[in-house]
């Protein structure tokens, strides 16, 4: 009987230890932080390069933010996270704006914050697995509603379609939203698109107190380009 108290005991105290190292893990665990300097990718022009002017995103005046869901503790709750680890760049030909291009945008995941940090190591230790996948990264394919001229000062509403990559997952997204050009030297703009988790296998960890996370996931980027030549 002793012999099966003991036994008793040493499961249940190795299960706790399971739990306890997952609940570690998942919520406490600090988040990782970035391993370097976050540059852009050079843009890859198509044509004379000459007839461009190369914007790069300025991070400390540019912010990526996502949007979503949940009920917290018996609240409803808006949940937004965001950073400011963006870069990119943007290849603007002002003489003929409609074949202007947009590089990689890159954002360093371990980065993205929210107003509570067990939510943020639970984002970066296994929804997003930051450890593994430093980077979030959308590469545009194609710029809709260009005009054929530029005037400054002047919003020009977009779209941007291109593939999203989280994690090892790519998926088609179309972001919408407008840019301008502030003369020759500097470019402003915004934009947003809405993801579903589960086409990016995003799952949400089993938490005390949280529940009815949204399927439905809203990206924006709000960004102040100025050009490098």
């Amino acid at each position: 009987m002793r012999d099966k108290t003991l036994l008793g005991g040493l499961i249940v105290m190795g299960v706790g230890a399971v739990l306890i190292g997952v609940v570690w893990a998942l919520f406490l665990q600090p988040s990782r932080t970035p391993t370097e300097p976050l540059t852009a990718v050079p843009i890859q022009l198509e044509g004379d390069s000459t007839t461009y002017t190369i914007f790069e995103i300025n991070g400390a005046e540019s912010e990526v933010t996502f949007v979503l869901d949940e009920v917290l503790r018996g609240l409803p709750t808006i949940v937004t996270g965001n950073s400011r680890y963006v870069a990119g760049q943007i290849a603007i030909n002002f003489a003929n704006p409609q074949a202007s291009q947009i590089g990689p945008i890159t954002i360093n995941a371990r980065t993205l914050a929210t107003d509570n940090e067990f939510r943020d190591n639970a984002i970066h230790n296994f929804i997003l697995d930051t450890e593994a996948n430093e980077f979030i990264t959308f590469t545009p394919t194609e710029i809709r509603g260009l005009p054929a001229q530029f005037v400054a000062n002047e919003s020009v509403a977009i779209e941007i379609v291109g593939e999203l990559k989280i994690r090892d997952i790519a998926q088609p997204v179309i972001f919408e939203g407008t840019v301008m050009a502030n003369g020759r030297t500097q470019l402003t703009g915004s934009a947003t698109a809405q993801i579903e988790r589960g086409a990016f296998q995003l799952q949400i960890p089993n938490a005390p107190g949280v529940a009815n996370v949204s399927e439905k996931v809203s990206l924006a980027i709000n960004f102040i380009a100025l050009a490098t030549n």
